[in-house]
C-alpha cells in the first residue's frame, strides 16, 4: 500500500492562536493539493512552545481544534487528508501537551484521538511540569491507511516508549517535537544529530516508519532546530527538511516495506513473545 505523507515544518507566532490556526489550515490544504494522505505538524504548532503561564489561556479541547480547522478548510479540500497536530490541550479540567489526530474530508472533521506527552522535561531551558500534566496512556489509532502511534519530543528519548508503541501494533509513529538547537561544536547540530540516531534506531529495531516533525523559528532568543525527517523500517532517512527554515516536506511510503523489514529482522515478534517475562521483571524492580 502506498502512502504519501507531508511534514509541515512551521514557525508559529508565539501566543497567536487564531493566526496559527489559519497557517495550519493553509498547510493542510497545500498538503492535500500535493496528494498527501497524512500531514504531521510539530509539537505545540497552534501556539508556540514556551508559553509557560499562557498555556491556561490558549489550551483547547481536541474537538474544538478539529472544529476550528474544519471551518477554515470548508470548500478548500479536493481530497480527504488526515492530520497530526501538536497543541496545548484542555481535557477534563487539566492541561496537557498533546497531539490530535484529525480526519478531514467528507463531512465534518473527526477527532480520532489525542495523545498526551508522557515525559515532561524539567532540565536546561525546559520546565514543562510546572504548566501541564503528564499523560498516562500510549494508544495506537486505527486509521484508513494503517495503525498510527504518537510520541512527543522527550518521549522518544526514552527507548522504552517506541517499544511500547510498536508492541501495541503501530506501523507508523509520528514524533512531533519542539527542540531548541544546542551543541554547535561539531559538523552538525548535536540535538538534531541525536534525533536522527534515535529515530533511525527505533525504526530499524521495530520495523516501523517514523515521521519526525520539528518546530522552527525563535521564541525568546531560543531557536528551534528544524531538520524534520521521515525514516523507513530499515532505518533509512527517506526525506529530510532544511535546518532553521520553514518547509513542507513530502515523502512517498510503501507500507509493504514494514512486513519485509520485520521478516528480515523479527525483533518485534521476539519482543511480543517475551513480553510476559519482561512485565514480570519490571514488577520486581524496586522504586
Amino acid at each position: 500500500m502506498a502512502l504519501r505523507v507531508a511534514v509541515a515544518q512551521i514557525a508559529p507566532e508565539k501566543g497567536e492562536l487564531s493566526r496559527n490556526l489559519d497557517r495550519i489550515a493553509d498547510a493542510v490544504a497545500q498538503a492535500a493539493d500535493e496528494g498527501s494522505d497524512w500531514v504531521v505538524f510539530p509539537e505545540t504548532a497552534t501556539t508556540g512552545y514556551f508559553l509557560e503561564g499562557g498555556v491556561a489561556e490558549l489550551a483547547m479541547r481536541g474537538e474544538e481544534l478539529a472544529h476550528e480547522l474544519d471551518a477554515r478548510l470548508t470548500g478548500r479540500l479536493r481530497r480527504p487528508i488526515d492530520a497530526s497536530i501538536g497543541y496545548y490541550e484542555r481535557h477534563l479540567g487539566e492541561l496537557f501537551n498533546s497531539v490530535a489526530y484529525v480526519e478531514f474530508g467528507a463531512g465534518a472533521a473527526r477527532l480520532l484521538g489525542s495523545y498526551r506527552k508522557f515525559f515532561l522535561p524539567t532540565y536546561g531551558v525546559f520546565d514543562e511540569q510546572r504548566f501541564v500534566g503528564a499523560g498516562h496512556r500510549v494508544d495506537v489509532l486505527e486509521t484508513r491507511f494503517g495503525r498510527v502511534g504518537h510520541l512527543i519530543c522527550e518521549d522518544v528519548w526514552h527507548s522504552l516508549m517506541p517499544a511500547l508503541v510498536a508492541v501495541k501494533g503501530a506501523q507508523l509513529i509520528a514524533v512531533p517535537a519542539a527542540s531548541p538547537a544546542r551543541g554547535f561544536a561539531g559538523p552538525r547540530i548535536e540535538n538534531l544529530d541525536r534525533y536522527e540516531r534515535m529515530v533511525r534506531a527505533l525504526c530499524e529495531e521495530h520495523g516501523v516508519f517514523c515521521v519526525n516533525a520539528q518546530l522552527v523559528g525563535f521564541e525568546g532568543g531560543k531557536g528551534f532546530v528544524g531538520g524534520s525527517m521521515v525514516v523507513d523500517p530499515f532505518g533509512r532517512v527517506v526525506a529530510s527538511a532544511p535546518v532553521g527554515e520553514e518547509a513542507l516536506l513530502i515523502a512517498d511510503l510503501d507500507l509493504d516495506w514494514i512486513e519485509i523489514a520485520r521478516s528480515q529482522t523479527p525483533l518485534i515478534s521476539d519482543l511480543r513473545e517475551r513480553l510476559p517475562d519482561l512485565l514480570r521483571l519490571f514488577g520486581e524492580i524496586e522504586r
